[in-house]
């Protein structure tokens, strides 16, 4: 027989229901009785096997390694393993970038990503899976990172919002592509290895994508960035001065700058660090809401799908803003509404009926808008306040701190179901 839920509260709506974890042993001698009066005399032990709902996932490492009951939160650590794998790849490959080049980071950071992801796929043990796990997010971290430098430098000044806005609209896009693979391939073992196979597509960046040329600027390694600069001139059908580049002898000394250039000015270093504790609660915030959607209630896939246009809204958002408003007031209003928005899903949570789910949702939509607008802004504004030269490094320190607040994200999405609280 199974005995009851001793941890479920009444006062909260769930009612009484039987242990998914434990069930009892009876002797010989004694009589099976199901009463809930005879539970406390009876000895109970964890279930060693379970059988799992199918309706919304043929199969996931979850159900494959049963991390269920006392392994319930294994889960939280592979996903915080993941997110502690982005902290590093962030921060280690944002050096590498800045020291040996975007295109060399970004190879690396490919080529480790399909390792890992494909390998990954045939894993059963979960301390091999999360192991894998940490260093797909090592690839990840390093891949957003310098992508994204990568984009902003293709482009002049006036264009880096624009270029910036669009990379995050990739992002969105890719997100909602997620979703629909999601749903229509439900076994976790298809589903990886669906999304990890066509990166090797991006192994071709090689020989189409150019070194970024303010790198290779400031490096000291004019010929190159003139030559890739005269090729995109011709491909353009534009004309080139006889000289494109004119750096003065001060520019190609910033070449030798790392981020321990940073100490010599108070100010910058104060700016830096306000810079990386906006980073922190950002994606605290950005990184809770994206592994929420399983507790808002109702079907899972929608309520990804939903997310992820509320991401893409909130990237939309910032376009016609960023150069008419300005980056900071867009920044605080959209952290500011975000915020607020969340702090209000407290109240149909706490005080509101089951009939309310609806204004939860809706609450933590607008929430997901104003982090990602909020995620948006703060990413574009980092890279434009770091020199070229430090550039990578300084977006990999802040990317450092956005991800502590990742590991931290897991977490706190874990602490309802582990206090028995209804689902929100």
């Amino acid at each position: 027989s199974v005995p009851l839920d001793i941890h479920i509260h009444s006062s909260i709506g769930e009612g009484i229901r039987y242990s998914r974890c434990e069930m009892f042993h009876h002797h010989n001698n004694s009589t099976p009785d199901r009463s809930p009066i005879h539970n406390s005399s009876l000895y109970s032990f964890e279930c060693r096997r379970w059988v799992f709902d199918k309706t919304e996932f043929d199969s996931t490492f979850v159900t494959q390694d049963n991390l269920v009951c006392s392994k319930k939160l294994h889960r939280t650590h592979a996903t915080m393993a993941y997110m502690a794998g982005l902290t590093v790849g962030s921060l280690a490959i944002g050096i590498l970038s800045d020291c040996y080049g975007r295109k060399r980071a970004l190879l690396t950071s490919t080529v480790l990503y399909i390792v890992s992801n494909v390998s990954l796929t045939f894993v059963t043990n979960f301390w091999v899976f999360t192991t894998l796990r940490f260093f797909s997010g090592i690839s990840v971290g390093g891949l957003i990172s310098t992508a994204y430098v990568m984009d902003l430098e293709l482009v002049g000044p006036d264009m880096r919002m624009l270029a910036g806005m669009v990379y995050m609209l990739f992002w969105g896009f890719g997100v909602l592509l997620l979703a629909g693979a999601a749903y229509f391939i439900r076994d976790w073992r298809y589903l990886n290895l669906t999304l990890a196979l066509p990166t090797v597509l991006f192994l071709s960046y090689h020989w189409l994508v150019p070194e970024s040329t303010r790198w290779l600027a400031v490096r000291g390694r004019r010929d190159e960035a003139e030559k890739i600069l005269r090729h995109a001139a011709k491909i353009n059908n534009r004309k080139c001065p006889d000289q494109i580049l004119i750096l003065e002898d001060k520019d190609t000394s910033v070449g030798r700058v790392s981020l321990l250039a940073l100490r010599s000015s108070p100010l910058l270093m104060v700016r830096c660090i306000v810079i990386c504790l906006n980073w922190l609660v950002v994606a605290m915030e950005f990184s809770g809401l994206s592994l929420n959607v399983s507790n808002l209630g109702g079907d899972v896939y929608l309520n990804f799908f939903l997310t992820s246009l509320a991401e893409i809204v909130g990237f939309l958002l910032c376009i016609p803003l960023l150069n008419r408003v300005g980056r900071k007031p867009v920044y605080v209003v959209s952290l500011l509404s975000g915020g607020i928005a969340l702090v209000l899903t407290i109240f149909p949570i706490l005080y509101g009926s089951s009939d309310l789910g609806w204004v939860t949702v809706l609450l933590s939509l607008v929430g997901k808008v104003g982090s990602s607008a909020a995620f948006a802004t703060i990413f574009l504004y980092s890279a434009e306040f770091f020199p070229t030269v430090i550039r990578n490094s300084a977006l990999g320190v802040a990317n450092f701190c956005a991800r502590t607040g990742g590991m931290i994200a897991p977490y706190v999405v874990d602490l309802p179901t582990r206090q028995s609280l209804r689902k929100i």
